[in-house]
This record gives structure tokens, sequence and C-alpha cells, in this order.
């Protein structure tokens, strides 16, 4: 839905409480709307010629030099003498053009986020890699400038008897609008757009940054193109047997628990708070049922809004704090301050969080990968265990009408198999993570040959601008070889303390 992603990255300055989204469904016969990143042309040749540009934070806060350019692919891989797509590709090189070291590929979450959007948000975390390596941003097909696929669909926190009918008209409108086109979005063939533009721009073989969703992308790249991978960071990792949806709300339920418990454990948290369960226990036992209608000052244009605070609304607000520890230290407050009767507060942060994640993400692509990917793996679901938890069955509700109408695309038939590679990898995993836990990292350990595994304590998801992470990472693409790694400047590391009152921590 508007606000969601389901691997949804904290390392964006826009995103610092991510998001979990609802997504998208089947073929209609609608006529092929026309857009300019499409061409009926042949597919660019072997060279990717590239321009000066800047790479602008999605924020306007500041601009990065790099070299541009697009290269020319084919929609569909299976007939490539058919309609073209432009793919959007960035290039910052090293600041030492002396240096030999393997490009790094920067892979975005969502799915639906742009790498050149991710980047720009984040480019400090990768100053020490950029040194000496060149760091390419390809915005994935359905991203960003590479033929992006945007819909508008309601707000997540609509209350479900509002919701489902809803979505299913904003759904076909969508397609309407973008056409039988979008099967053609998903991670297996947006996997071939990677290796072509390897190969355009004349690298041998490249490193890989990937954050949450970025990570599956990353790990089918590894499975098809072994010889072209030097080594790889996975922030935020999914395993390639998991099934992105069912498993959420109980990652959500395990995370939320740390947060609860970590604050419970602080001194001063707890004594601000003393109550904090039985207060959020409270608020969801009230507005299970109830709604209030607010009218609070629009986070980004300040115009008055009203808002039905209910048990939609409440769900969004929990799962966007705890996406991360930043959000994670608004969360007591906020909840205590809602308890008391105060809901203007949590229901400004949570449209706020979900203004800035719906700038990012490309809800249609997201769509294409998910109803392709995902949905049609579910089997059975425990919908009373589902039900138990505080998001509930909405999202798995809304994946069902959006995917029964969203085209199925190409996937391949081991994307959900094990995966068996030799390439050095860096795992990165926050503790209190509510969509990727450091479980899922361990799992797909088991099937590297070659990896460490970092969990950082108190953290939520994505790591990559958390204490001392971007220079491991330096390090680790210099000599990529996991054992030898010397990660102790994580020992130190401790989690945003918790807002004891508006102004901020306790002294």
């Amino acid at each position: 839905m508007s606000a969601t992603g389901y691997f949804w990255d904290r390392s964006s300055a826009l995103a610092r409480a991510g998001g979990q989204a609802l997504l998208a469904a089947c073929a209609l016969g609608a006529a092929w709307p026309a857009s300019p990143a499409l061409a009926a042309s042949p597919v660019a040749g072997s060279a990717l010629p590239l321009h000066e540009c800047r790479i602008e934070h999605p924020l306007k806060l500041t601009s990065i030099a790099a070299r541009c350019g697009t290269l020319a692919v084919p929609l569909d891989p299976s007939t490539p003498s058919g309609m073209s797509l432009s793919l959007a590709v960035a290039v910052v090189p090293a600041l030492d053009r002396r240096a030999h070291q393997a490009p790094l590929f920067v892979l975005a979450g969502g799915p639906g986020q742009a790498a050149s959007d991710l980047y720009a948000s984040t480019a400090g975390a990768f100053a020490r890699i950029h040194r000496t390596h060149d760091l390419v941003l390809l915005d994935q097909r359905g991203t960003g400038g590479s033929a992006r696929l945007d819909c508008s669909f309601p707000d997540d926190w609509l209350e479900s008897e509002a919701l489902l009918p809803e979505l299913q008209v904003a759904t076909r409108e969508c397609l309407a609008r973008l056409g039988p086109r979008v099967r053609f979005f998903t991670s297996s063939v947006a996997v071939q757009d990677l290796e072509r533009v390897r190969r355009a721009l004349g690298y041998d073989a490249i490193d890989l940054y990937a954050s949450s969703y970025g990570t599956r992308m990353a790990e089918l790249y590894a499975r098809r193109f072994p010889h072209s991978l030097h080594a790889m960071i996975l922030d935020g990792v999914t395993y390639p047997e998991q099934v992105i949806g069912p498993d959420t709300p109980f990652d959500g339920e395990r995370a939320l628990a740390r947060v609860l418990a970590r604050c419970a454990a602080s001194s001063d948290c707890a004594a601000a708070f003393p109550h904090l369960a039985l207060e959020l226990e409270a608020l969801r036992a009230r507005y299970g049922s109830e709604r209030t209608r607010l009218m609070i000052a629009d986070p980004v244009s300040a115009a008055p809004t009203p808002v039905d605070f209910g048990n939609s609304l409440l769900s969004a607000s929990i799962r966007l704090l705890s996406y991360n520890a930043s959000g994670a230290s608004l969360l007591p407050m906020l909840v205590h301050e809602a308890a008391a009767g105060r809901l203007a507060p949590l229901a400004a942060q949570t449209l706020l969080m979900a203004h800035e994640i719906r700038a990012q993400l490309a809800v249609g692509m997201q769509n294409s990968v998910i109803c392709s990917e995902d949905v049609p793996f579910f089997g059975a679901l425990d919908r009373a265990r589902l039900a138990a938890t505080y998001q509930g069955t909405e999202q798995i509700d809304a994946l069902g009408v959006i995917c029964d109408l969203w085209p199925r695309g190409p996937v391949d038939a081991d994307l959900h198999a094990p995966l068996r590679s030799e390439a050095p990898a860096l795992l990165l995993s926050g503790e209190a993570d509510p969509v990727t836990p450091p479980a899922d990292a361990e799992q797909l350990a088991h099937e590297l040959a070659h990896s460490r595994h970092l969990v950082l304590g108190g953290e939520g998801h994505g790591q990559i601008g958390t204490a001392c992470v971007p220079v491991l990472m330096a390090r680790f693409l210099d000599h990529p070889d996991p054992a030898a790694l010397d990660a102790s400047c994580l020992d130190t590391h401790r989690p945003p303390p918790f807002f004891v009152s508006p102004v901020g921590p306790a002294p």
C-alpha cells in the first residue's frame, strides 16, 4: 500500500522508520500505455557512454558528482528484438584513480527503492569504500530512473472493511495505466540487467552491497553469475528459501518484545514508563474496536488533516517505529502519551514516516516482485496465530486482493532453492530487526562457504550507517577474508537511548 515496503531500509535518511508495504496482482487485457522509458529500438551494444551528472539527495539536502548514462535492455529477455526499456546507471569513480579494487554495485531494498536514492541518502557511509572502489548505482527496473512503476494506493491504516474494496479499485486503475508490461519487473529478469550493466561498463568481477530486499538480488546474482562476483556485503538479510509475508507479523512481535525488554532494562526508561507493556496492551484492546477522529497538522504541509486513529493506525505506528533503534527510542514515550489520551504525537509521527517511505518506493515494482515470487508460495496460513499479533492478517488479506489481479512474471525455478556460493560474504543484522531477524542471516550463512555474520545489539533493520560498520565494510572489501576481519570496534556499541520526554533522553 502507499506507505509500505516489505524490506525497507533504515539506511536511508528518509526511511528512519521503515515500513511494510502491501502489494499487487493479475493480467488485465488493458491497452499498453506509452512510456518515455520504453522504446521499440535495438538493445544497446557492449559500451555504456557516460556523461557528467549529479545525484541529488531525495530531500534535496545535497548532491554528489557522478557519471551517468542509460543502457537499453530488452523488456522481455526472451524476445530481445522486441520492446526495450532504459536503465538509469550512475558511476561515482574511485577517488584514487590508480586503484584497481573491484567496483561496488549498490542494490537497494523495498522492493521498490532506487539505488540512486539509497546512495544519495547514505553516501557518507560509503566514503571509505569510495577512496579505492568505483561505486555503481543501477536503478533496478521499475524504480527511480529505470521505468519506475508507480501506483497510488490507499493508506494502510484505513480500517480493513474500507481498505480491501479500495485496494481492488486502486489495483485495477494502476494496471490499466501501466499495462501488461509489469510482469517483466521480477528479480529473475532484473538480475540479467545487472550482468548486462557490468559487461557494458567493462568491469571484471564486482563487489555487491545489498540492503534488505536487495539481498535477494545479490543471492540471485551469486547463483546466476558466480564468476562475475568478487565479494558481497548483505545488510538485513533474507535467505533464498524465504517467502516474504507470512512470517513478518511474528518477526514484528519478537522485535517489539525486544524493544519493551530493553526499555525495562534501562533505568531511565523504566522509571519514566514503569507500566509501558500494560499501556500498550490497553491501547491495543481499546482500539481493536474503537476509533477516534483526530485533527492534526500534516507533518509535511502543516495543513489541518483529519485522521481516524484505530487499530490499523496503531499497528502501523508500532511497525514503523520498531523498524530501527532510532524509531524505537521514541516508541515508549509516544505509546505512553497515547495511553494518556494524547494520540496526536503518535499519529503525526506515523504520517511523517509513511510520507518519507512513500516518496521513495515504487509500489508497482514491489507488486511485480511479491506477487510473482512470494504470494504463490504462501501455502497454508495459520490465520488464528496471525490474528493474535499486533499486525494481524490485514497485510496478508491485502496481498490476496492485489495479487489476485496483478500479472505474474518470470521467476527462476530455483529462486527459493538453497544457495551454494564460494564468494566471501559479510552479513549484517540488527538484534531487534522486525523483518529480517538475525536467524534469517544464520540460515543463509550455513549455505555460504566463506561468510561472517555480525549482529548489532539493540539495532533494527539496516546497519550501514551504524557505529563502525562503514569502516568494517571498507576493510572487508579491501581484504575479503571474513574470518580475518577484526570487528572488535563493535564491542562498545550501544543503541540510541530512549526518549523519556519530548526533549530527549535523560541527562
